[in-house]
């Protein structure tokens, strides 16, 4: 073949692959709407679905008597200090107490625990309930307690004696305690509690099997966790006992697989509106100066929170005693929490904060689910969250009493890269946390999976100044980011995210700043960019793993070569006009549809 039939094929071919990537980014477009429709079509039902449960009995409903419902309606009172019930609730508990398997998909805040507990008071024996943190084990423990309901738990720091006379009181009739609280690993490794459990479920005494968090079961789940997936032996020896498992994030496809993994045969699923109109949501630009952060913070907690409990979410272990030193020389009572601590000074942190002895608790995700102080007026992410579902579960530690709280954000550059190589070894990991890139580079709300931008009646801060964003060119930008990376890979050079960045910027190499177009944005502005090709497929990730660390680079993605054509171009929107709470100018984008 002569070089002028294989240049005319190799162009023809290059045209194909160019038209293959147009299709491909209008296929993901229209699977963008398509998924946006659904998530309306659904909470459309769900409004006709709770109006017609008004209007008339239901089978599970709050219209219909069952045997069991006076003493229901009395223990909501005498032992739960409640007037009424919230949606799904009362058919969540009619359903339990039917004997029917459920999933309970329901926002934190909301009073799913309610749904086992008050029938594990209405019920003979007692209720199992699988929680995957000890710190939600104390916090149930601890409430239930403060209403005369006897609940134990049962985890690796439990000793001896007290795990004897829990053991003893499995086969008890007269019902020592009426909720159980176990970690999944004590469900996997123990087969003492198994032994005890099998006694218990043939005398009657195993009530209900609830499995809080449930979506840990699924590898496809935001927090899975392979203890969980051991977890369907349960109903396969217990078959009589019904099984509630509980979710504030878990999708229908996560749903289905914890299904499969906790052998359920017809669960039935109730969905929760998630739209929590009394918690604010905002984003505030990260300081690349740590101390610069760390100021801003203690500005807020003293100017707007002022002796008002809240939490500060970090992203590592040692960030959580470092915020929590710092903010303690600021005169604000912060105390550290993290999985590796003594379980001791976990347990003292997590009193002191319930009981407002203590500000602010400085944590990991360690302390997250499952935590239900009502009275939280504002929780903090130094660092962002991983994935949609934990900033959301995370966030959702506010507020819980209904009165108005705020959930505040720092978006840095620089986190986006230290969570990527924290979470590219997990399934979908990567891509989950892209998702949470795009959902802070885009409208600041929940439209897209939960609710429209009318459900969020002004509630972020993306929705209060809509007026200030603005569509903007920036096919040149993108052009020089991509001649960088080229010119850098013909050197066989790597280019980190902050290096790709200072490049672009004009620092480096001399003989590199004169081969390259620097560009006249700030570099907040240039990081935006950075952060919006990534998200578009023009640059990807690239990892490079040493047996003490990972490291992540920059390279061209597969739309980069789109950019080759002249009449290609990219558009983002963007605001810069208005001042950021730190007295900064924001520069947000989002992908243009």
């Amino acid at each position: 073949m002569t070089s002028g039939v294989c240049s005319d094929v190799q162009a023809e071919l290059d045209s194909v692959e160019a038209e293959l990537d147009l299709l491909e980014l209008q296929i993901a477009e229209l699977l963008e709407k398509q998924a946006q429709l659904t998530s309306r079509k659904n909470a459309l039902l769900q409004q006709l679905e709770e109006a017609c449960d008004s209007a008339r009995p239901l089978m599970f409903g709050c219209l219909v008597d069952f045997p069991w419902s006076k003493e229901v309606a009395q223990h909501l009172m005498d032992s739960f200090h409640l007037v009424e019930f919230r949606p799904l609730q009362l058919r969540a508990i009619n359903l339990t107490l039917a004997g029917r398997d459920l999933f309970l998909v329901m926002p934190t805040g909301r009073g799913k625990s309610l749904c086992y507990q008050l029938p594990a008071v209405c019920s003979k024996g007692f209720t199992l309930v699988v929680t995957p943190l000890v710190s939600l084990m104390e916090d149930q423990t601890m409430y239930l307690k403060s209403v005369d309901v006897p609940a134990v738990m049962l985890n690796a720091s439990s000793n001896k004696e007290h795990a004897k006379a829990v053991m003893a009181g499995m086969t008890d009739p007269t019902s020592p305690f009426k909720l159980l609280y176990v970690t999944p690993e004590k469900i996997a490794k123990s087969k003492l509690l198994m032994s005890r459990l099998e006694k218990a479920y043939n005398a009657n005494l195993l009530s209900r099997i609830a499995v809080d968090e449930v979506h840990c079961c699924s590898q496809w789940g935001h927090d899975f966790r392979p203890d969980y997936k051991l977890l369907g032996i349960l109903k396969r020896q217990f078959p009589k006992v019904p099984l509630l498992g509980l979710t504030a994030t878990a999708t229908s496809s996560v749903l289905k697989d914890c299904e499969k993994i906790l052998c359920l045969p017809q669960p039935i699923t109730l969905t929760a509106s998630f739209n929590r109109t009394n918690l604010y949501y905002e984003v505030r630009v990260k300081d690349s100066d740590s101390e610069a952060s760390i100021s801003d913070i203690t500005t807020l907690i003293k100017s707007r929170y002022q002796n008002q409990s809240g939490i500060v979410y970090v992203f590592s272990q040692k960030d959580a005693e470092l915020l929590a030193s710092e903010l303690q020389k600021r005169e604000i009572l912060a105390y550290s929490y993290h999985a590796n601590m003594d379980p001791d000074d976990k347990t003292q942190v997590h009193r002191w904060w319930t009981s407002n002895k203590i500000q602010v608790v400085v944590a990991t995700v360690a302390f997250g689910m499952g935590i239900d102080k009502p009275d939280v007026r504002f929780v903090i992410h130094h660092t962002i969250s991983k994935s949609i579902e934990n900033y959301y579960q995370e966030s959702g530690r506010a507020g819980r009493d209904d009165l108005p709280a705020d959930c505040i954000v720092y978006f840095g550059f620089a986190d986006i890269f230290r969570i990527s190589t924290m979470v590219v070894m997990e399934n979908v990991g990567q891509q989950k946390l892209l998702q949470m890139v795009d959902y802070f580079g885009s409208n600041w709300t929940l439209a897209s999976d939960v609710w429209d931008d009318e459900g969020c009646k002004q509630m972020c801060d993306t929705c209060r100044h809509v007026k200030d964003y603005a569509s903007v060119d920036i096919t040149q930008h993108a052009r020089q980011v991509v001649h960088i990376l080229e010119l850098a890979g013909s050197m066989e050079e790597k280019l980190t995210p902050l290096k790709l960045v200072e490049a672009w910027m004009g620092k480096g190499p001399a003989k590199r700043r004169k081969m390259i177009q620097t560009t006249t944005l700030s570099r907040l502005q240039a990081e935006a960019v950075i952060i919006h090709l990534l998200l578009q497929g023009y640059l990807r990730e690239d990892f490079s793993f040493t047996p003490y660390t990972t490291y992540f680079y920059m390279k061209l993605g597969r739309k980069a070569p789109l950019l080759k054509n002249q009449a290609h171009t990219i558009s983002m929107t963007m605001t810069g006009c208005r001042d950021g709470p730190s007295g900064v100018s924001i520069y947000c984008c989002c992908p243009q549809s």
